[in-house]
């Protein structure tokens, strides 16, 4: 009878500690928490700002919490446990995300995960948060030291994808096009001999040529084109949004996808 008791107790005390280890569901509701003091306050604000809009125009709640440890927790089981203790998303929609980021620290790598609630894994599955999401948006700017710009970069597409914005393969097709540098290289060396060429004309006939001139402008238009497709996402900060008005209750089941730097 002893050892039972004795072991009962150990059990809620270790169960209690654990508990302990995942932080309690901010108060006043935030969805960005930036435990790590990674982020200055007007990244936070802005942040906030935007995650505050996306979640008012369309339910889906994503939050980003910032950590200096985990806790002795691999960081997708200290993901999950954030969304079902805090339950963000929407009650019966389970429309919500979790974004936990560890910087790097002495010689412990810098950890990123994303944790998609049961409602969003079919438009984000967990490839797409893997190959794309994190290892394209928001790692390389994380190596980069730029914690904002990869946690921004990261939100905005997944805004994107969970607000139908685009699908994932449309996503996937983009990154690959942007990854396969080589046929834009291409298509400006071919354009400056174009522009090269017209130039050379007109120069001869000893007047101007507005017809030789405009290859000139096709080409910048064409460029500049090219240029401005670069990120995905139609939401900014502002926009007359309130304050967060808290967590819904959504529920996880183990969808998602992180890295290491």
């Amino acid at each position: 009878m002893k050892q039972f008791l004795l072991i009962f107790i150990l059990s809620v005390l270790t169960f209690s500690v654990f508990a302990q280890d995942i932080p309690e569901r901010p108060n006043p509701p935030r969805l960005v928490n930036d435990l790590a003091n990674v982020l200055s306050d007007q990244e936070k604000q802005q942040l906030e700002s935007e995650l505050v809009q996306f979640n008012d125009q369309t339910s889906t709640q994503i939050t980003i919490v910032t950590v200096p440890s985990l806790n002795g927790y691999e960081i997708s089981d200290f993901a999950f446990r954030i969304g079902e203790k805090w339950g963000v998303g929407q009650k019966g929609k389970n429309n919500g995300i979790v974004i936990v980021f560890k910087p790097k620290t002495g010689n412990e790598k810098g950890l990123v995960f994303v944790a998609v609630g049961y409602g969003l894994e079919g438009v984000i599955p967990d490839a797409v948060a893997n190959r794309n999401v994190v290892d394209y948006e928001m790692i390389p700017r994380f190596k980069q030291n730029d914690i904002y710009g990869g946690l921004s970069a990261g939100a905005h597409v997944l805004m994107s994808l969970a607000s139908g914005e685009f699908t994932a393969a449309d996503y996937q097709k983009k990154s690959a096009g942007k990854e396969s540098g080589g046929g834009e290289a291409f298509f400006i060396i071919v354009m400056i001999i174009i522009v090269l060429v017209s130039l050379f004309k007109g120069g001869r006939g000893g007047h101007y040529n507005s017809g030789g001139s405009l290859p000139f402008w096709l080409a910048m238009g064409l460029l500049s084109g090219n240029r401005g497709g670069g990120s995905f996402g139609g939401f900014s900060g502002g926009g007359g949004s309130g304050g967060f008005g808290g967590f819904g209750g959504g529920s996880f089941g183990g969808g998602g996808a992180g890295g290491s730097w």
